[in-house]
């Protein structure tokens, strides 16, 4: 079992990073925090993505098509998942960057970016 975990590392640090986020998201009552932790979980999710795609074979080589057109006969990685992960990257720094000016008109409006406080105040409304 721990030769199992050993030799796969990366997906104990992904579902590390994915406890931390999600445990961050819960538990935190700052929206600032809350950000972060959605940051780190997507950042676990892209790590598990790529870690996926990652081939250790004897003679694996990139996905390039050689000068003559005729495809090799070897193993290769596939390139949909880094395509995806770019992807989620561009849609993730989109979701911080609207969430972080939410999170500055929240402030402006309210004063306090306590989950808590702003429940108090709102049902003052």
């Amino acid at each position: 079992m721990i030769e199992s975990l050993f030799s796969h590392y990366t997906y104990v640090l992904v579902f590390v990073l994915l406890g931390i986020g999600i445990y961050m998201v819960i538990a935190s009552k700052n929206l600032v925090k809350k950000l972060i932790g959605v940051n780190l979980f997507q950042t676990a999710i892209f790590l598990f993505f790529i870690s996926m795609a990652y081939i250790d074979a004897e003679g694996a080589s990139a996905p390039i098509v050689p000068k003559d057109g005729v495809p090799l006969k070897v193993m290769v990685a596939s390139p949909l998942p880094q395509v995806i992960v770019l992807t989620a990257i561009v849609v993730g720094i989109a979701l911080t960057a609207v969430g972080l000016a939410l999170i500055i008109r929240i402030y402006a409006e309210y004063g306090t970016l306590r989950e808590d406080t702003l429940r108090e105040v709102r049902a003052d409304e």
